[in-house]
């Protein structure tokens, strides 16, 4: 079945719904976790599904790479390759891919050459390509194949950029091939208002099973990338999914949900885990600081994961500072837990008519 998005309550422009999928009903807004390589790193499913993950991602670039869709799609698609009962979101490879680009005469309108980060060996990707991979790996939710330019580019380079998007969109979606599969468009427009106005009117029209918001957070100000949301969202309809791409602190989350965003993912929780960060109500902290050395408290006595459960500061501190294997990982349980946990409760605060007195509430405690 497609994607489909139910709107069931309002408060102001934060939006309360709900997704059916696939694999059930989950209620938006919702937090995402990163599986880049068809695995959330560290984590096991059963966890995933203990600390309320809904959607997980997977990425279409390295999947491609290795071990190839091929092999994916012979082993019964993506969902028995990773052992996931639940539904699976494979963004397009395009942030990957332009990270990789070299020269900006290798993206053109028919795709982008470039090298492959394992072996150096030449590819090329097109709009066609990505989604004949994604149809492959038959995830619940595939993304057009966009590019992702730098938040300093030029005006005119940004233009050309975004009306190019526009087109391989169109591509990818007579392209498309998969009847259990939705496809999202993603307004791109960079930094300029009336690009963003131009991209989300022009997706529109193309007609998608959902939107995503990409090529932000990903270096300019925070009032900007807040400002290019509200220059995106607006023009997007109602009854459709909105995903806004690569977001994960948690302020950006609480300021994304006031403007009307029902999705985010980001591998920021378990990347911070890796390096032994936690999120806590009051921001994040470093496990490696001397302070929690005989620290014998859980990270945040509120939580209700496995981790805070079960394990002190002190002893996670050790872990970490050791370099043993199991700190990341309680730590990713932890991260997780949290940002999921944060859309639930603001989940609750919507329904109740009080999002901007949850919002203020969670300003009040937490710095950034």
């Amino acid at each position: 079945m497609k994607v489909k998005y139910e709107l069931l309550h309002k408060d102001g422009n934060a939006r309360y719904g709900k997704l059916h999928t696939n694999y059930g009903v989950y209620e938006t807004p919702m937090f995402m976790p990163v599986g880049t390589l068809a695995n959330v790193k560290t984590l096991v499913p059963e966890e995933l599904k203990e600390v309320g993950s809904g959607i997980i991602l997977s990425n279409t670039y390295h999947l491609w790479l290795r071990p190839g869709e091929d092999i994916i799609s012979k082993a019964g698609g993506l969902h028995k390759f990773m052992n996931w009962n639940g539904p699976i979101l494979t963004d397009s490879g395009g942030f990957q891919v332009f990270s990789l680009v070299k020269n900006k005469k290798d993206i053109s309108e028919e795709g982008v050459k470039f090298k492959s980060h394992i072996d150096g060996k030449p590819l090329f990707l097109t709009p066609e390509k990505s989604i004949e991979i994604q149809n492959k790996l038959d995830s619940d939710i595939a993304m057009s194949f966009d590019e992702c330019i730098p938040p300093n580019s030029t005006y005119e380079y940004t233009k050309e950029s975004t009306e190019r998007t526009l087109r391989w969109a169109l591509r990818g979606k007579e392209a498309f091939n998969n009847e259990r599969q939705s496809l999202f468009g993603i307004v791109q427009g960079g930094i300029f208002s009336d690009l963003r106005k131009m991209s989300a009117l022009e997706t529109v029209k193309i007609g998608f099973d959902g939107y995503a918001i990409g090529g932000l957070a990903i270096g300019e100000e925070k009032n900007v990338t807040y400002e290019m949301v509200d220059n995106s969202i607006k023009y997007l309809p109602e009854d459709k999914a909105r995903y806004l791409m690569g977001v994960g602190e948690p302020l950006d989350i609480i300021e994304g949900i006031e403007r009307g965003v029902d999705m985010f993912d980001c591998v920021l929780p378990t990347r911070l885990a890796r390096h032994g960060n936690a999120f806590t109500p009051y921001g994040k902290i470093n496990l490696k600081n001397a302070k929690f050395k005989e620290d014998f408290t859980p990270i945040d006595s509120h939580c209700d994961c496995y981790t805070c459960k079960n394990y002190t500061k002190a002893y996670l501190r050790h872990l970490i500072t050791s370099k043993e294997s199991l700190g990341g990982r309680l730590l990713s349980i932890h991260n997780i837990r949290f940002l999921i946990k944060l859309t639930e409760d603001a989940r609750e605060a919507i329904k109740n008519d009080n999002y901007n007195d949850f919002k203020n509430d969670f300003y009040s405690k937490y710095s950034n």
